[in-house]
């Protein structure tokens, strides 16, 4: 999928610039006509984020995964500097040549923009080849979710607060039952979708809606500790830093925050945002309950 992103983005400047066969360059006149640039204001980008924002949950799989590595402290800078440009280049400058090679209000875009650049450029198979791709993209993101939930199981597991076997690995170092559960837990999601795609499945996907903004807003607040903690106690721990610290990180958490109250404004982001607050609840209602068990626990041995 990389690679056809990156082909569609030489393929797509090529077109721009009227570089190709039967291609006219077309500068900016579908970004500042058709009513103009920003049509419906402000307000419909901050709409647009909402529907977005939720496209770069897992982007912290990245330091999971580079955490497993044979040199965790290169890995994690290496990794997540990775991301930030490959969000600009293939993200945003895909979107920005659809927006320059065809109008935004155009019927064509509603369907499969990439898919209708192409079609407009002339590249013949091209709905089948984006079929493919898409294919492809969608079982990555899959395998990424396994991933990610197979090892916060595992971590789960070796802190106590999930059953004792899901910390267990095999002679490979591969939590093995740990996966097999979050892939049970993925086909009861199935089942969910053709028995009770209204309601239980709906449940599911909306109560996840916003879970995406809480986990970053924990991870900013736990580094804004944390960093103090390590600073102060065991700073040759302190290998990796963050930019602009504690700047970018109070910037990020007003714009999480932001997102948030925004969702509030919008009829299916309320609804989202509602039900992702009940699924936090429940998440922290557990958490208590097993803290207070593993504080009983703890005191009975002593007494």
């Amino acid at each position: 999928k990389v690679v056809a992103i990156a082909a569609f983005l030489v393929i797509g400047t090529l077109a721009a610039f009227g570089l190709l066969p039967d291609t006219q360059a077309v500068g900016t006149e579908n970004l500042v006509g058709h009513g103009g640039f920003l049509p419906h204001g402000m307000g419909a980008v901050f709409t647009g984020m909402l529907t977005v924002v939720f496209a770069f949950m897992g982007s912290e799989i990245v330091t999971l995964a580079a955490g497993e590595s044979e040199d965790p402290e290169k890995a994690v800078s290496k990794a997540t500097n990775s991301v930030i440009w490959r969000i600009g280049v293939f993200y945003l400058g895909s979107i920005l040549l659809v927006v320059t090679l065809l109008p935004w209000d155009s019927e064509a875009v509603k369907g499969s923009p990439y898919v209708a650049v192409l079609e407009h450029i002339g590249i013949p198979g091209a709905g089948q080849v984006m079929d493919v791709i898409v294919l492809t993209a969608v079982l990555s993101c899959l395998n990424s979710g396994m991933y990610t939930a197979s090892r916060m199981a595992f971590s789960l597991g070796q802190r106590g607060d999930a059953p004792k076997v899901f910390a267990s690995v095999t002679d490979r170092g591969v939590p093995r039952v740990a996966i097999l559960c979050s892939v049970v837990f993925g086909f009861i999601a199935v089942f969910f979708n053709y028995t009770s795609p209204d309601t239980v499945f709906s449940f599911l996907l909306n109560s996840s809606g916003a879970v995406a903004l809480f986990v970053w807003l924990v991870i900013c607040f736990s580094q804004l500790r944390m960093r103090k903690i390590i600073e102060r106690e065991t700073p040759e721990r302190l290998t990796v830093r963050m930019w602009l610290y504690p700047y970018l990180t109070w910037t990020a958490i007003g714009m999480i925050g932001f997102v948030v109250a925004y969702m509030f404004t919008d009829a299916d982001g309320r609804k989202q945002m509602y039900l992702s607050l009940v699924a936090a609840a429940i998440v922290l209602a557990a958490s208590a309950v097993v803290g207070r068990r593993r504080r009983a626990a703890a005191v009975e041995p002593a007494a």
